[in-house]
């Protein structure tokens, strides 16, 4: 999904996005990532559309010689590129940043791998859930290690890649020369862990897993059943906020002064707040917590994310090989 997903940003903005695919092996491979729900004769899966907004498809075989000349043709004219090849692929085709750079000297080539130039293993986004940490993060406490169900490191590192072609564009346009830039999903991933990294590398704490719950911060990610069965989260990050909540639901602020006190009294005061929720139904608990300017959250599926009307404006529609497509916007400018 990574360079796919890259290239459908600058599609959102204007850009015109060819995307090579290759006819002999059927394009590609996520147009077949069906769900049983999706038909199986369409050209494309729901999967396929997420990440391919506006492109126009160049089939292509690039072991074919008069084929891959058709390529090369758009390479004198590109701005930029977008390689997703496995290491070595690139070179083997004739299409490294030095064979193409000699075709287009000015390019921006943006080049994406899974553990870097030099490695040839393969990579997909949960493989590197799993091995950079994330899934031993992921999950309930007394439950196995869990991804998360969208291909997170994936979408970082598509956004990484459209950071780095922008910086890049930038440059191009002060001094007129390309750049070779390259992106690997572990870093990304790594980059990605920032605050639990840094609370490793300075305080010596390996994160396990915990639900929701937030390792600096409480009440923060607990969930609570109000009195008509709703799910209500509380998200409290100062200590004002705190506070204001105590003196909502009459606690005793005294007892947990400080975010230290809460995190360590983590337990007792879940039980405290569990016993208020539930006396009263959600929009009761929609209205005073709002009022008090408390950060919370109603749980909802993508059912009531999406059928709300809410989200309107950020659902874009287009028609891909006779398939009327849906996905999420990316670009908001």
């Amino acid at each position: 999904m990574a360079g796919p997903l890259a290239g459908s940003f600058f599609a959102e903005l204007g850009a015109d996005v060819i995307k090579v695919e290759n006819p002999v092996t059927g394009g590609d491979v996520t147009r077949k990532w069906k769900l049983t729900s999706e038909s199986y004769d369409a050209p494309v899966s729901a999967y396929y559309a997420s990440a391919n907004y506006g492109k126009k498809v160049l089939w292509a075989d690039l072991n074919d010689i008069k084929q891959k000349a058709l390529i090369r043709e758009e390479l004198q004219q590109a701005d930029v590129v977008l390689v997703n090849f496995k290491p070595g692929s690139a070179t083997k085709l004739g299409l490294d940043y030095a064979s193409v750079s000699g075709i287009n000297p000015n390019i921006i080539y943006a080049s994406l791998s899974g553990y870097g130039e030099s490695s040839g293993k393969v990579a997909f986004d949960m493989v590197l859930q799993a091995e950079t940490g994330f899934m031993s993060m992921t999950g309930n406490e007394d439950g196995p290690p869990c991804k998360i169900p969208i291909a997170m490191i994936d979408v970082m590192a598509a956004h990484h890649l459209k950071e780095a072609v922008l910086c890049a564009l930038i440059k191009k346009m002060k001094t007129g020369e390309g750049s070779s830039i390259h992106i690997s999903l572990e870093d990304a991933a790594i980059a990605s862990l920032v605050n639990q990294g840094s609370n490793y590398l300075m305080a010596g704490k390996v994160a396990g897993r915990m639900g929701s719950l937030h390792p600096n911060i409480a009440p923060y990610g607990e969930v609570f059943n109000s009195s008509d069965g709703k799910n209500i989260m509380l998200a409290i990050g100062t200590e004002a906020q705190f506070a204001r909540f105590c003196e909502l639901v009459d606690i005793d602020h005294s007892r947990y002064p400080s975010n230290v006190d809460r995190l360590k009294n983590r337990g007792s005061l879940k039980n405290e707040i569990e016993e208020k929720i539930r006396q009263k139904p959600l929009d009761w608990w929609r209205h005073a917590l709002n009022n008090k300017k408390i950060p919370f959250a109603e749980i909802q599926d993508l059912a009531q994310v999406f059928d709300s009307g809410r989200h309107d404006a950020r659902i874009l529609e287009s028609e891909i090989e006779g398939v009327v497509t849906k996905r999420c916007r990316t670009a908001y400018i």
